[in-house]
C-alpha cells in the first residue's frame, strides 16, 4: 500500500544571477512499512527532499502526496494540522522542551491537538524503547541517547503515517547510534511504522530495508523515476 508518493518535485533558489537546484525533478514512491534510507554527500539534496516530505517547505514544482493527501495544495494551517497527525519527526538535535519530563515531552504534540493520548500504547512504546524508568525524569538527566530515544517516542506516539528522520544519530557515539538505529528498525516492524530516514553514513544506512542514493538534486540510485 502506497503511503508517500512524489512526483517530480523541484526546489529552486536564486543566488544571485545563479539558479540553485536543490531538487530537480524527484519522482519516489514509498509503501506503508517501509524503512527507506536516503543518502548523499553534503548538498545533495537530501534534507531539502525531507523537509518537501514533511511539508516543512513548499516546493518550486511537482507534488508530494502523503497517506492520500496533497501537501502543496493546502494552506498553511491546513499543512501544520496535518503535520502534527500524520509526520512523526526525529531531528538530529532532539527538540526536547527541557521543562517537561519524558512522558510529557511524548504525548505534547497529542495534547496540542486537543486529543487524549492512547495509554496503552504510548506505555507499550516507552517499554520497548527502554525508557520505563526514565518516565519522570527531565530531558537535563538523560544522556544523548536516551534523549533520541524520547525523540523517537514522541514521533511514534501520534500514530503517523510516517516517521521522518534526519541524521538521528548525528550526536551519538557509533555504539549508542547502532543501539538507537536498532530501535527505530524494531518500532518499524513492530508497528508497521513507515521510515524515511536521511544520513551521510553508508553504514548506517544498511540498516535500512531500501536505500536511495541522491546526488545534485536527483535521484540516482535505489529508485526510478516516473
Amino acid at each position: 500500500m502506497e503511503i508517500l508518493k512524489t512526483i517530480d518535485l523541484k526546489k529552486y533558489y536564486s543566488l544571485g544571477e545563479a539558479t540553485v537546484k536543490a531538487l530537480d525533478g524527484v519522482s519516489l514512491t514509498v509503501s506503508k512499512g517501509e524503512f527507506v534510507a536516503v543518502v548523499g554527500s553534503s548538498g545533495s539534496g537530501k534534507s531539502t527532499l525531507l523537509h518537501m516530505l514533511g511539508g516543512l517547505d513548499d516546493p518550486t514544482g511537482g507534488t508530494v502526496t502523503v497517506d492520500g493527501k496533497h501537501l502543496e495544495k493546502m494552506g498553511k494551517d491546513e499543512r501544520t494540522i496535518f503535520r502534527r497527525r500524520k509526520i512523526g519527526f526525529v531531528f538530529q538535535n532532539y527538540n526536547l522542551l527541557p521543562l517537561m519530563n519524558v512522558y510529557e515531552n511524548i504525548v505534547l504534540p497529542i495534547q496540542l491537538d486537543g486529543l487524549a493520548p492512547d495509554k496503552q500504547y504510548v506505555e507499550s512504546i516507552i517499554n520497548l524503547l527502554g525508557l520505563s524508568e526514565k518516565k519522570y525524569a527531565m530531558p537535563g538527566q538523560l544522556s544523548g541517547g536516551q534523549q533520541q530515544r524520547v525523540a523517537l517516542a514522541r514521533a511514534l506516539a501520534a500514530k503517523p503515517a510516517i516517521i521522518l528522520a534526519d541524521e538521528p544519530t548525528g550526536n551519538l557515539d557509533s555504539r549508542t547510534s547502532l543501539d538507537v538505529l536498532g530501535l527505530i528498525k524494531v518500532t518499524s516492524e513492530k508497528y508497521h511504522q513507515t521510515v524515511i530516514m536521511i544520513t551521510h553514513d553508508p553504514e548506517i544506512a544498511q540498516m535500512a530495508g531500501r536505500i536511495i542514493r541522491i546526488e545534485d538534486g536527483r535521484i540516482v540510485g535505489g529508485e526510478s523515476s516516473w
